[in-house]
């Protein structure tokens, strides 16, 4: 592991096992390439990042791309969180633009170019999958985001996710289940870093809900006393407060209008209220 500016930078342990394995197979150069493509594809994660104002603390390097550990307070929209998350593939998309370029200007039979633009190709597009925590999934869920509730985004993404990361082990051992005594090892070992980290994002939907409700002040606290435009949402008095709190959607600042069984309004309240109430295990 090392630090550059306060970043950790670190190899997953399945890059470790690779780049053992190509040292043993005579195989060393490509897997040079591959960690220069990888690497590229995260320092376009950071930069996004970085421009958007977001801390990166740290940075674990895999063979199809990384985990960037991001510290959110609030800030991170979700057109933000998009961006970042294209700004991968987008390094990818550029080195394949320049090793083309370089192939048609250069003699030579091209063979290391044509390596760099498969390999930077097979990235760019596994990543663009729509499983988290792809960049693909990231973009999937932070769109979702603006159109439905974040709980339920939440949950289903992360479901969805699991059930995806099931299919790419399941094909995995495809093979081998026709009878062909073969599995596809790459994908395997992919396909279970993918279930358990989609298994542990699942168990931390309640977490990562409640931070999300712990940074609204900081995200909609100033615009909210300044008299920005809220959605509203209209809850029976009788609705649990979590159930009302599982309505809050990412982009919009929320007045909660409670009606009883006759339908007249007896309390018209801020969301951060509601949240107060939430965290100190009281009722409305």
């Amino acid at each position: 592991m090392i630090n550059i500016r306060g970043i950790k930078l670190s190899l997953h342990p399945f890059f470790v096992i690779l780049m053992l394995f190509s040292v043993i197979t005579g195989h060393f150069l490509e897997l040079i390439v591959l960690f220069s493509i990888v690497f590229i594809h995260e320092l376009g994660h950071m930069t996004a990042a970085l421009l958007f104002g977001v801390r990166i603390r740290s940075v674990q390097l895999l063979p199809f791309g990384g985990v960037v550990e991001m510290e959110d307070h609030g800030q991170l929209t979700a057109w933000k969180e998009i961006g970042i998350a294209l700004a991968g593939p987008l390094q990818n998309v550029l080195m394949i633009g320049a090793a083309l370029l370089l192939r048609e200007i250069t003699p030579g039979d091209g063979a290391f170019l044509n390596y760099v633009i498969y390999g930077n190709a097979m990235i760019a597009l596994f990543n663009l999958l729509p499983v988290l925590p792809l960049d693909g999934g990231k973009v999937v869920h932070a769109a979702a985001s603006l159109l439905f509730p974040y709980h339920p985004t939440l949950l289903w993404s992360s479901r969805i996710s699991v059930v995806c990361s099931m299919g790419v082990v399941f094909f995995s051992v495809l093979p081998f289940l026709q009878g062909e005594g073969r599995i596809q090892l790459n994908l395997l070992l992919i396909g279970i870093f993918l279930l358990y980290s989609n298994w542990i994002d699942y168990r931390h939907v309640p977490y990562r809900f409640s931070r999300f409700l712990m940074n609204r002040e900081n995200r909609f606290g100033g615009g909210a006393r300044a008299g920005v435009l809220a959605q509203p949402i209209i809850v029976d008095q009788a609705k649990h407060l979590d159930s009302i709190l599982r309505l809050f959607k990412r982009e919009n600042y929320h007045v909660i209008y409670v009606i009883n069984k006759q339908g007249s309004l007896i309390a018209m309240l801020p969301e951060q209220r509601l949240i107060s109430a939430y965290f100190a295990g009281l009722h409305i």
